[in-house]
């Protein structure tokens, strides 16, 4: 275990469309603004210590394959009908990954990153919880 505090945690993502993607973030996910810092935003993922921050990018990639932003939730169907409603298409409906004991979706973000919604089936996933 690490004994030096870590108070928060964030990923950075480039977005050659800064304002798209601010709109896909806010009103179709409803992520919380945390900062704006002008070519950067900065979203509140779960209580103040996960963070997703938005940047403007003129070297935005191109490939954005090896990057997946997964979303851990209790409620993976309300998060499907929630993204649906708002227009957004996604790869699947949510369903059963046997392999990774997971039930979980799809989507990709305006500038191509793929988002994953997903609910872990092995409530022993998250060690660090243990007491």
């Amino acid at each position: 275990m690490c004994e030096l505090p870590i108070d928060a945690q964030i990923t950075f993502v480039y977005a050659s469309d800064l304002e798209e993607s601010a709109r896909f973030y806010e009103s179709v996910l409803g992520l919380q603004l945390a900062v704006d810092q002008g070519s950067c935003r900065i979203y509140s993922v779960r209580d103040r210590s996960a963070y997703l921050g938005v940047c403007q990018g003129e070297a935005a990639p191109e490939d954005v394959s090896g990057l997946i932003i997964t979303l851990v939730t209790s409620d993976v169907d309300g998060w499907y009908e929630r993204i649906v409603a708002r227009g957004w298409p996604c790869e699947h409906p949510p369903r059963h990954n046997e392999t990774y004991q997971i039930y979980h979706f799809f989507l990709r973000d305006p500038s191509g990153y793929r988002i994953e919604v997903q609910r872990f089936d092995r409530e022993d996933w998250d060690r660090s919880r243990r007491s």
